[in-house]
């Protein structure tokens, strides 16, 4: 997929339901009609949406303005509905509007205001604005018609504009990257990984029930691409990542080339066969034959093209990263729990093989080490080197997604990542505090029933992910 199209703003249609009965009461008063009034609050209202791409197609009065926005929502591929009735109104329109659109994620809204623009309706001029002002009536009629009519994905949010606008702005985000996945192509090189099969996940499932295609690369197709990288790109990512990062005395330089050329390959493969999510098993004896190593370095390409690469055949796994990279746009690590240190309260956590250490603020954070787990086999190129990466530190988000009886469950929590010295040979890793006690999250996490492989990124992401699993029917498990 085209990184603009991975990146772009979210994009809502916007459904604000009025009134036909009062739409031209109030002519010649101070404040002009109601529906003048309502374009003047509807100018303000889009104003105030900014950071999105919104598709008005003008206020919906009559049924023929509901079948309007109908169609301009299919064609113009929104990613979620913004809905909002702007006072009492008639809801024959809203109920062929939910009847007749077809399933997608929307959000139902009532601004509420600090006080009234009137004192009493005396005079025409505040009896229109009393009539203006009945968002609330309006919100209550309209709600019936949401459960009567079996629609879903249908999120609830009251308060001030500024709120209803803050609970958008993270809808938004989850329903951009729902849309986005729908689109997306998952690679899979090269098959699925025996040595752990709870984390297999129904291909089938994953383009019908969440979206992505799934495209199976072989190993024969790896070797071929590693073995035309050129010599200038070949020198060129070396230089890169020599320059960048301090190499440990014990790496043989040969190694390291080859390691750096399979890197290469790894997003050659990618980039030609437009893959968004990029899921390596990188512990299959045939690719250690074949290629004589596992990659070491995470191609900076992923990242300038909103793309994931993960290890070990995890393709949900992959599409957690991939999903909080769409949600995030930040530099999003592959780790799996190792152990606990109950006297300090924390946990262990990181992975083998490639992981993005290309965060800009944490270059001092990479070495380049042998992959000493590796470094006594009879591979071609035993001990080839990696980036050896400390996980940046600070509060992020841990979450993982796995299939269960045709459904998936997301499991999210919060850790913080300690900053420290590297200390796990062979794996890119940090130290996690939980913001709950660890013994409890992963007491609650294996009675949930998962695997081992987490997503981890910088920042809170718990409500995007909440709305996400609403709109994709996941079983969610928040632990906080």
């Amino acid at each position: 997929m085209n990184n603009s199209d991975k990146t772009r703003k979210g994009r809502a249609g916007l459904l604000l339901v009025a009134s036909p009965r009062f739409k031209n009461l109030g002519e010649g008063t101070l404040h002009g009609t109601y529906g003048e009034r309502k374009d003047i609050v509807v100018k303000d209202l889009i104003g105030n949406l900014d950071f999105l791409d919104i598709v008005f197609p003008g206020i919906v009065y009559e049924k023929e303005d509901a079948e309007k926005a109908m169609k301009e929502f299919y064609d113009r591929k929104v990613d979620f509905v913004i809905a909002e009735f702007l006072s009492w109104s008639e809801d024959f329109a809203w109920i062929r509007f939910l009847r007749d659109m077809p399933e997608i994620p929307m959000i139902f809204v009532n601004v509420a205001k600090d006080r009234m623009a009137f004192e009493n309706t005396l005079e025409e001029d505040d009896f229109i604005e009393y009539l203006c002002s009945g968002t609330l009536v309006g919100s209550l009629e309209a709600s019936g018609s949401i459960p009567r009519t079996g629609r879903r994905h249908v999120k609830v949010v009251m308060g001030s504009r500024e709120e209803v606008n803050g609970k958008i702005r993270t809808f938004a985000a989850a329903a951009r990257a729902r849309a986005v996945l729908r689109q997306s192509i998952v690679g899979l090189l090269a098959n699925y990984n025996e040595a752990m099969w709870s984390t297999y996940i129904d291909p089938y499932d994953v383009f019908t029930k969440l979206g992505p295609e799934i495209r199976f690369l072989p190993y024969s197709v790896y070797g071929d691409v590693i073995d035309n990288v050129g010599k200038g790109e070949l020198k060129e990512y070396c230089d890169a990542l020599t320059s960048r990062y301090k190499m440990m005395d014990d790496v043989a330089y040969d190694k390291f080339e080859a390691s750096v050329r399979a890197s290469i390959g790894l997003a050659k493969m990618a980039q030609d066969s437009d893959i968004d999510v990029m899921v390596f098993n990188d512990i299959d004896r045939a690719m250690f034959e074949l290629v004589g190593l596992r990659a070491g370095f995470y191609h900076p390409w992923f990242n300038a093209n909103t793309s994931v690469l993960v290890p070990e055949a995890d393709m949900g796994a992959g599409l957690i990263t991939y999903i909080m990279k769409l949600m995030s746009g930040k530099n999003v690590n592959f780790i799996e729990p190792f152990h606990i240190e109950s006297d300090f309260g924390t946990f262990a956590g990181g992975h083998a093989g490639p992981n993005d250490h290309n965060d800009s603020d944490w270059q001092q954070n990479v070495v380049i080490a042998r992959d000493v787990r590796f470094a006594k086999t009879s591979y071609k190129y035993a001990g080839a080197p990696f980036a050896w990466y400390r996980i940046s530190p600070g509060l992020k988000t841990m979450a993982q997604l796995v299939e269960c009886g045709g459904r998936y469950k997301l499991v999210a929590t919060l850790v913080e990542s300690l900053p420290g010295e590297h200390i796990l040979a062979t794996y890119s890793h940090t130290i996690f505090r939980p913001v709950v006690p660890v013994e409890k999250l992963f007491e609650e996490i294996i009675k949930v029933g998962t695997t081992q492989h987490f997503a981890v990124v910088d920042g809170d992401w718990l409500p995007q992910l909440r709305d996400l699993a609403g709109m994709m029917d996941f079983e969610y498990h928040e632990i906080i």
